[in-house]
């Protein structure tokens, strides 16, 4: 067991004990991981406000598998103008739930990162837009390989542009011939879908409210099929959403 330093999210933190605390994180290096925090809720001096949901931050651990020893952080970032926003927080809070409830433990995701990095800095600048959050989680499915397909039927492959597509359970797009039922998804929202993933910037796309509906339906289906259990922040997110 070694010291290492590395960069990280803190996804989120459960108190332990009297004085300490168990922090899921997500870490340029190593993915996402799990950090035990010895008295951190008394020891100001080595953790401070750094182990707060969705700050970003350098630390210091003794890494091994299951449950590392944190030793010390750095606040990199709070996002405090995040934090100053009720929808804000639970965009943010949201985010960081996703990214704990998709991704695998110990596999490094560098682009996924960065992904995130960005959208919390959309958010900690004022922007709150849902079709923000639906850029988020597109390009989240097609980095760790859960995208739908959107140019051709999954079943048969035939092209979308010719034949429509239609949203089956689960998030799965299918043309006419292969599905005899389905919510229709418009040529406008697939392609939106595609700039998307395409773009590497928040706020250079602004779809209608059609669209947006459209694609919140897919999303939220293909979403909830690779999630093991609901989220919570999702309750929180409708509460405090326009």
């Amino acid at each position: 067991m070694h010291l290492e330093k590395l960069q990280a999210f803190v996804l989120s933190n459960t108190d332990y004990g009297e004085s300490d605390r168990i922090v899921s994180l997500f870490t340029l290096e190593h993915g996402r991981m799990k950090g035990f925090a010895r008295g951190a809720r008394n020891s100001h001096k080595r953790f401070g406000p750094a182990l707060e949901p969705f700050a970003r931050i350098d630390l210091q651990l003794n890494h091994k598998e299951g449950l590392s020893s944190l030793r010390s952080a750095d606040v990199i970032t709070l996002y405090s103008g995040i934090r100053s926003e009720l929808c804000a927080i639970a965009l943010g809070l949201y985010a960081c739930e996703l990214v704990e409830c998709l991704t695998p433990e110990g596999h490094p995701l560098p682009r996924l990162y960065r992904l995130l990095a960005s959208y919390l800095e959309r958010l900690d600048s004022g922007y709150s837009e849902e079709s923000d959050r639906r850029m988020f989680e597109i390009n989240m499915l097609n980095i760790l390989g859960y995208r739908p397909s959107l140019e051709g039927c999954s079943r048969c492959g035939a092209d979308f542009r010719e034949l429509g597509a239609l949203l089956q359970q689960g998030g799965e797009l299918a043309c006419r011939f292969c599905a005899a039922t389905g919510r229709q998804m418009s040529p406008a929202s697939l392609q939106w879908l595609n700039s998307c993933l395409a773009t590497g910037r928040f706020g250079q796309l602004t779809p209608d409210t059609e669209t947006v509906e459209q694609v919140a339906v897919l999303l939220d289906e293909s979403i909830a099929t690779h999630c093991a259990r609901k989220l919570k922040s999702l309750d929180f997110l409708q509460q405090v959403s326009p």
